[in-house]
């Protein structure tokens, strides 16, 4: 493993082979991925980082926007010498890839999109503003454990505590002032990306998990149907962080995907 710092942004980098970069989701950092690097450190150089506002990089106070995660993604990229590399992201790191593959087209070999909105439909995205209100009142610890009951299966809780325990650990320790700022990328960030994402040129994996209803399995598919060359996998019985969960379930559609071949159809 080799940890460091390029400018604003820390980084972690394991395991050997072609470049893949792992961005994260809203409120987590870097050490989400653990989960899946047993599945991908034998067959790629993986890069882990944290986004801005989060973990060990820069936490600028400021009114965010999707370029802003683009462009630290190019500066680390640029930093490390990856002119071209496999990319995947969760959630708000789904779309922030989506964006990058759309402004570096030849930069982006594969693409994987994890358990991220896509279109909202105004109803679908009021919840999301409502917890950004809530984030801005009341501080965004607020919204924590609401997060994790969406988040986790019932009873997963009971069975794995610890973690529970670490992802609410990761969620509480974000500085309150800058949380709600990066939130807004989230809750806005899927509609300037939602008919854009055709013109995205290179293989695609859309996943979702079954039971993730704000990131919902038909959000996936319509992705899917949009990118030229992508399909979409459905894991079942998993919600959002399904990637913590069940990493197995995950790993089963993504590392075959990203080693270049043909993953198994998962029933829908």
């Amino acid at each position: 493993m080799t940890a460091g710092t390029i400018q604003d942004t820390a980084y972690e980098t394991d395991g050997t082979g072609p470049p893949l970069v792992l961005v994260h989701g809203m409120g987590l950092n870097r050490a989400m991925w653990d989960w899946q690097l047993p599945f991908l450190t034998p067959h790629f150089e993986t890069v882990r980082y944290d986004l801005l506002g989060h973990g060990d990089s820069a936490k600028p106070i400021k009114e965010y926007a999707m370029a802003d995660f683009t462009d630290q993604l190019a500066r680390l990229a640029d930093g490390l010498g990856h002119d071209r590399f496999a990319l995947a992201g969760f959630s708000l790191g789904g779309l922030i890839v989506q964006a990058f593959a759309l402004a570096h087209p030849d930069r982006v070999s594969k693409l994987a999109i994890l358990c991220a909105g896509h279109d909202r439909s105004d109803e679908e995205r009021a919840g999301m503003l409502d917890r950004l209100a809530l984030a801005e009142q009341q501080g965004h610890t607020a919204t924590v454990e609401m997060a994790l009951e969406r988040w986790f299966t019932d009873g997963f809780a009971a069975r794995e505590p610890g973690v529970i325990d670490t992802v609410r650990r990761w969620m509480t320790d974000n500085d309150p002032a800058v949380y709600p700022l990066v939130y807004k990328v989230l809750a806005t960030g899927d509609k300037p990306l939602a008919q854009a994402i055709a013109n995205i040129a290179c293989p695609t994996l859309v996943l979702a998990c079954a039971e993730d209803h704000g990131n919902s399995p038909a959000m996936a598919r319509r992705m899917a149907e949009l990118i030229p060359d992508a399909r979409a996998a459905i894991v079942p019985k998993l919600r959002h962080m399904g990637l913590a969960e069940d990493p197995d379930a995950i790993a089963r559609e993504l590392a075959p995907f990203l080693q270049g071949s043909v993953a198994r159809s998962t029933p829908i």
